[in-house]
């Protein structure tokens, strides 16, 4: 078995398509009314799921958890340090939610993390080279 990918559920889909659409830059071409986006970002499937309709295809209620939380991250990395502050201020700029400004960790990392409009955290990050050279 391998990762394969990740989903959110959501609650207003149009919302979060023009998020991740219009402020990340992912390639949705679903329209705003669907059910659910399916695609390929980088190699890793990534899916917005309406909740109402992962309800009522698995016959069940469940508890969402409002506004800025903490349960997981979406992690995006670029290649320099430069490269996260642009993202960080390009993102605000256009409607994300600020949490944590760009910031040189201990452990030679430069990252900052906005929020989804329904409170999802996204971190941007970099140890300043290279994806594929990280290691």
């Amino acid at each position: 078995m391998r990762l394969d990918g990740f989903g959110l559920l959501v609650e207003d889909m149009g919302r979060m398509i023009r998020f991740y659409r219009d402020v990340l830059g992912f390639e949705i071409r679903e329209a705003e009314d669907t059910s659910n986006v399916y695609l390929v970002k980088d190699g890793t499937l990534f899916l917005l799921y309406g909740r109402r309709d992962f309800e009522r295809m698995t016959d069940r209620r469940y508890e969402y958890v409002k506004g800025l939380n903490s349960h997981f991250e979406i992690a995006l990395y670029v290649d320099t340090f430069a490269e996260v502050d642009a993202a960080y201020a390009d993102a605000v700029a256009k409607g994300a939610s600020p949490v944590l400004p760009p910031t040189t960790e201990p452990w030679g990392q430069r990252t900052c993390y906005i929020a989804d409009p329904e409170g999802n955290l996204i971190e941007i990050g970099s140890f300043d080279r290279p994806f594929e050279a990280r290691a």
